[in-house]
């Protein structure tokens, strides 16, 4: 079984713990490699579809992992019982759905170790729920795969701590701007040119319009400012 790239990156987050559930697990590929290379002992495969679980199945099956794999049909953090595992990893899905499921089950959440937070979209959203409701980011990192930029977020909820920062902060991490990551410089380039690309297409004269693209000129000035630093 060959992982991607993406999936290898946040499996290198991730520290050995005794149970971790995937939620939205797919294929079911993460947990196969955790319990097959001991990085953990026990891992709850949870997926909202029926299908994905089958094909996770299969797959725990082929490679006799099946006895260390719970496979569970549920919506987010629903599945998992309050301390039942250490750690909790949500990939693949947008900013704003993996807000919703932290703020959904919250007090499963205060009692966990870490979380892997690997969101598809808008991970400025996600940033800012983390930023500024009582939530230690203990690792920030971008990865590229397959030509498109992911963020990751290894988090663990602390009440007291959070940060409030200027708006363009949320969309540019502080904590990869600090570290100058080797990808931040091109990834913060592409949103440059995603920004100017969606202001080309607003052609309108209306109010709402004329609005969306100073915002977005406005935004891309702070971002071409925050490049000086490389």
């Amino acid at each position: 079984m060959e992982l991607s790239k993406r999936l290898n990156w946040i499996i290198e987050k991730l520290d050995k713990v005794e149970v971790i559930m995937d939620v939205g697990t797919d294929h079911g590929y993460i947990p196969i490699y955790l319990v097959k290379n001991n990085i953990a002992s026990k891992v709850i495969a949870s997926d909202i579809n029926k299908e994905p679980l089958k094909k996770a199945k299969i797959n725990a099956s082929l490679d006799g992992m099946l006895d260390k794999i719970d496979l569970r049909l549920g919506a987010g953090l629903a599945p998992l019982k309050n301390k039942e595992a250490n750690a909790v990893i949500i990939a693949g899905m947008g900013g704003n759905l993996i807000r919703d499921i932290l703020e959904n089950d919250l007090e499963k959440v205060k009692n966990l170790d870490y979380l892997i937070l690997q969101p598809a979209q808008n991970p400025e959203v996600l940033r800012k729920y983390l930023y500024t409701s009582d939530y230690e980011i203990l690792n920030e990192d971008i990865c590229l795969d397959e030509g498109k930029y992911y963020e990751i977020f290894k988090v663990k909820y602390k009440a007291g701590d959070y940060i409030s920062l200027e708006e363009i902060f949320y969309e540019i991490s502080p904590t990869m701007l600090n570290k100058k990551l080797p990808l931040f410089k091109s990834y913060i380039e592409n949103k440059i040119e995603k920004n100017e690309k969606v202001m080309e297409f607003i052609i309108d004269n209306t109010e709402h319009a004329i609005e969306r693209k100073n915002e977005l000129k406005e935004k891309n000035q702070k971002i071409q400012k925050l490049l000086k630093n490389f």
